[in-house]
């Protein structure tokens, strides 16, 4: 076991702080414009002109996302699905026991069918702390550090948003004569219910999600396009195969009568550019669906054959140039999410003497 500095001490986190639990808050009590935030599990929720705590806190997840962390405002309420956290402001530094609930994990403490957080699993934790003095300039460090990797983070997304933007500008320029979809293509669904998957099936089994799993039968022989017919939150999907394959009964698999009149990828790019006019139409109140009529009805541009193969040329560039920078960009991301929490560690071993600005150049 690594020795601690000199100066920290070793307590369990309940002897560090107390999780106090949030209260309801009635619903004629919560305005958009309300004088102080309103704190759930992931942030805030809606405002009140009422607080509940005078001091800026931590709030902890308690329920639904379980272990997430935000530090509030000054006069704030926490709603019953939050814990707030109670500490000896004379010994501890809210930045700093911020940060070190964050290097603790808290979600991994979660438990049961809808994960929530015991605080007394919380309170077990052993926890390492120096004095307040070296909280504050660990703080100062961190805060230092995290702004960079923070900026480093917003430019590698804003990158990653550019590059998907090329593949998507190109694709929204192509305009030729419309017409249905449903002229064109056989549309039926597949039978089976979502949790007909098996692990290590042999044929691809296609869902509304945007995986694919597993399955020992087949139901399917053919190229097909696979289109989402369900989701949550209306984020449809569009998949190409050819081969033997089976679906589930509200994934819509969409075969061309006539390919001498449109080519399978070429309408698969189609149906991806259509997806968030398809978002727009879809129905239904807690899962969005989409029904037959509105693909059938769905107007997609349609240039000869020939036109369509040259289209078809310069997307599948542009797509294999999308997808290498995109996986360049996740990567960078992933290295910058690691390099955060590995500050982190060495904060809280005693570790961190100066701003790692060599290890974040080694990043970028």
């Amino acid at each position: 076991m690594r020795e601690l500095p000199e100066g920290w001490k070793s307590k369990d986190v309940g002897e560090i702080l107390q999780l106090l639990y949030g209260k309801p808050l009635p619903k004629e009590k919560r305005l958009t414009d309300g004088k102080f935030p309103a704190y759930g599990s992931n942030g805030i929720k809606c405002r009140t002109n009422e607080f509940y705590c005078d001091k800026a806190s931590i709030i902890v997840g308690r329920k639904g996302s379980a272990g997430e962390l935000r530090i509030t405002e000054d006069k704030f309420w926490p709603l019953d699905v939050t814990y707030f956290v109670d500490f000896d402001r004379n010994k501890f530094d809210l930045a700093f026991l911020y940060h070190r609930l964050n290097a603790l994990n808290l979600q991994s403490y979660a438990k049961g069918v809808k994960p929530g957080i015991n605080r007394n699993d919380v309170y077990a934790i052993k926890c390492s702390f120096p004095s307040l003095t070296e909280q504050k300039r660990i703080v100062a460090i961190l805060n230092e550090a995290f702004a960079g990797i923070d900026q480093a983070i917003a430019n590698t997304e804003k990158n990653l948003t550019n590059a998907r933007e090329v593949f998507e500008s190109y694709l929204a320029q192509l305009s030729y004569e419309k017409k249905p979809l449903g002229i064109f293509v056989d549309i039926q669904t597949g039978k089976l219910n979502a949790n007909a998957a098996v692990e290590g099936g042999k044929y691809p089994f296609f869902t509304c999600s945007r995986d694919h799993y597993a399955i020992d039968q087949f139901a399917f022989d053919c190229e097909a396009i696979l289109l989402a017919g369900n989701n949550a939150s209306g984020d449809f999907n569009v998949k190409h195969y050819s081969g033997k394959f089976n679906a589930y009964q509200r994934t819509y698999v969409i075969t061309i009568k006539n390919d001498s009149q449109l080519l399978y990828r070429f309408l698969y790019f189609q149906l991806i550019k259509s997806l968030k006019e398809l978002k727009k139409s879809s129905v239904g109140a807690g899962t969005k669906f989409l029904k037959l009529g509105m693909i059938k009805d769905l107007l997609i541009s349609l240039p000869t054959i020939e036109n369509q193969q040259k289209i078809l040329n310069i997307l599948d560039q542009l797509l294999e140039e999308t997808q290498h920078l995109e996986s360049i960009y996740q990567k960078k991301l992933t290295a910058l999410a690691e390099l955060k929490q590995s500050i982190l560690q060495k904060a809280f071993t005693g570790e961190l003497t100066q701003s790692p600005e060599q290890e974040l150049a080694e990043v970028c």
